[in-house]
């Protein structure tokens, strides 16, 4: 890893796993109401900072880690916006809630997707068992975060309301 290319990578990854982390914390905070914690904060930076990233490396043509990357990017920008309206009741602090787990969602999506191409023993797998297996793990990741959102967004309605 004496390349810039290769510290970059590390850089990169880091940033990533600790967006991953800190969304996990985030989460939890949706749970309690807190749009404006510190881990909350962590959580929407370092996300940015890896969608940001994402777009640095070396450009071969349009890919789906391209598209997935505009497309978290915006969603980001919905958290951000969404979380200054987030401290008013109601309509704001849901669309933080689901912006904020889709966030989340999103980085977790990459990180199976890696761990796929760069862990060995998955690398190695043949496509015709690899694939089912990659699909299989990323809807049942899916399905994860979809009930966590209808939870947290009920959360917050619910405190809403109260």
């Amino acid at each position: 890893m004496t390349s810039a290319l290769g510290w970059f990578t590390a850089v990169h990854t880091l940033v990533s796993l600790i967006a991953i982390a800190a969304g996990i914390g985030a989460i939890r905070g949706l749970r309690q109401a807190s749009a404006q914690s510190t881990t909350m904060t962590v959580f929407l930076v370092t996300a940015l900072v890896t969608s940001v990233t994402g777009f640095l490396f070396p450009y071969h043509g349009f890919t789906p880690a391209i598209g997935v990357g505009i497309v978290a990017t915006l969603v980001l920008v919905w958290a951000f916006l969404a979380r200054r309206s987030a401290a008013r009741v109601g309509h704001g602090s849901a669309q933080f809630a689901l912006a904020v787990v889709i966030s989340e969602y999103f980085l977790v999506f990459v990180l199976i997707a890696q761990v796929f191409a760069k862990l060995p023993a998955l690398a190695a797998l043949p496509a015709n068992l690899k694939q089912p297996l990659f699909g299989a793990t990323q809807l049942v990741v899916l399905i994860a975060f979809v009930v966590i959102a209808v939870r947290s967004v009920r959360t917050l309605r619910a405190r809403a309301a109260a």
